[in-house]
């Protein structure tokens, strides 16, 4: 058994995988807890907002992991951050904290934390998986998760929404989210005083400067709070609700980029994609690959392609936005076993946070069944100066067969990139292509896309 070491901070249970299942142990001091919320969590499950969930009565796995209550969660197909995310999926991930949040308040409970890394996506589906962090309500006491939320969920969404600017590295790069302090400053005046931004970033972040000053403590405020009945239900259903709307209505920042028109302006014609979309079902079909990378998914069509051919289930990344948003667009509408993700192949996801290891980097999460890179490997070796060799070696760490495509030089594609950097890639040849493949993995098949030059290599890596 090995412990997923981003559950460490919860004094309530840790979360084990064990023999391909994920376990979470329920701690002394959250046993009479748990008794409390037994109801509520099963609630939960039959009404789609938590992550199905059943307690486990086998009393010597129980004693090997010194517990005396023991959940086993269903397995979430891939582990996604919210700074991996597109705005569409972390205003989804929003909403469905705060409806959450509503169902349990009408059935007198509530969440103790608003973290964006409690809710994981299904395909296009929300789900919130930590079923600890339920407690009962206490009449008067405020939204604990209130200031988490604004960081973590609201002040993202603003953020790129107000500045027209991805919100994906600025998150990352704090990964607790961002700040009221610090989104306060990148906010133009109007934008300020909206009631949602005057009342759940300006005020709370007032006042919090004021409190650090008189050196009042965050929990003495919360018992004069609860005392003086200062914040009853109506008004907690109120503040959810206000917020909910305005994040529902809130403008998606994504403009249109080349990428994004990609499938309407591409640059070869419908008989080669034809041969393309061929090549992918037949070496679906063949291999009967249960998960595949789709790296550079752009708006998921060969995503949705390999599901069709039998996949269990596509993850797909991509650096362009609006390529992405296409990408959620299609999974949702089609109910899709389709998880769109926010990828720099330069700079993916790293381990972060404590000691490195609270988030898994990308590569450590890579447990794919296949890859399919089709399109792609010229971004990394042209448009981003990747030498040929590194770039082969990368996509043979994500999954041990795959698809990659390989464009010619005189391909339009490359050379709209060539006229604006000159070529400086003498080593950008199929020939090297074929001996940085080969010498790591057996080439089974190599495709012709018709009359355009373009090759498609199917590999398996050798141990």
């Amino acid at each position: 058994m090995s412990r997923i070491s981003g559950s460490f901070r919860d004094p309530s249970g840790n979360v084990f995988k064990h023999e391909n299942k994920i376990l979470r142990t329920v701690s002394k001091i959250a046993e009479e807890k748990y008794l409390s919320i037994k109801n509520i969590i099963q609630d939960s499950i039959k009404n789609n907002f938590l992550i199905d969930t059943i307690e486990i009565n086998d009393e010597s796995l129980k004693k090997k992991f010194n517990s005396s209550f023991l959940l086993e969660h269903k397995k979430i197909p891939y582990i996604s951050y919210p700074y991996e995310w597109t705005f569409e999926q972390l205003r989804c991930a929003a909403l469905h904290h705060l409806n959450y949040q509503i169902f349990l308040l009408d059935r007198g409970f509530v969440l103790t934390d608003a973290s964006a890394y409690n809710i994981q996506f299904i395909g296009s589906n929300p789900i919130f998986i930590d079923s600890l962090s339920l407690r009962e309500y206490e009449n008067g006491a405020p939204w604990e998760g209130h200031n988490q939320f604004c960081e973590q969920f609201l002040n993202p969404l603003v953020f790129s929404s107000e500045n027209k600017i991805n919100f994906n590295n600025i998150y990352k790069g704090s990964f607790e989210g961002i700040k009221n302090s610090e989104i306060i400053n990148m906010l133009k005046f109007m934008t300020k005083i909206k009631p949602v931004i005057f009342f759940n970033i300006l005020l709370p972040n007032f006042f919090d400067s004021l409190s650090k000053k008189k050196k009042i403590s965050e929990s003495l405020n919360k018992k004069i709070l609860i005392k003086k009945n200062l914040f009853s239900k109506n008004a907690y259903l109120w503040l959810i609700n206000s917020l909910k709307k305005f994040i529902l209505n809130i403008k998606n920042p994504s403009n249109k980029t080349f990428w994004g028109r990609y499938n309407e302006e591409k640059t070869y014609s419908e008989v080669n994609y034809n041969i393309k979309r061929n090549i992918v079902k037949e070496f679906i079909e063949r291999n009967k690959l249960k998960k595949i990378a789709d790296i550079g998914c752009n708006d998921g069509d060969f995503s949705e392609l390999c599901i069709l051919s039998g996949s269990e289930y596509v993850v797909g990344f991509d650096y362009d936005q609006n390529s992405l948003e296409k990408s959620v667009l299609r999974s949702k509408e089609k109910k899709l076993n389709f998880l769109p993700l926010y990828l720099d192949a330069t700079n993916p996801s790293s381990n972060m946070g404590w000691f490195q290891k609270e988030r898994d980097g990308f590569l450590e999460r890579c447990d794919f069944d296949g890859l399919i890179a089709l399109a792609f490997e010229h971004h990394l070796t042209i448009a981003k100066n990747i030498p040929l060799n590194d770039m082969i070696n990368w996509l043979l760490s994500i999954a041990r067969v795959g698809l990659i495509e390989f464009i010619p030089k005189n391909d339009p594609t490359i050379q709209i990139m060539l006229a604006l950097k000159g070529d400086i890639f003498p080593d950008y040849t199929e020939e090297n292509f074929v001996k940085f493949l080969s010498s790591k993995a057996l080439i089974l098949n190599v495709n012709k896309i018709g009359d355009s030059g373009r090759k498609v290599y199917e590999y398996r890596k050798i141990d």
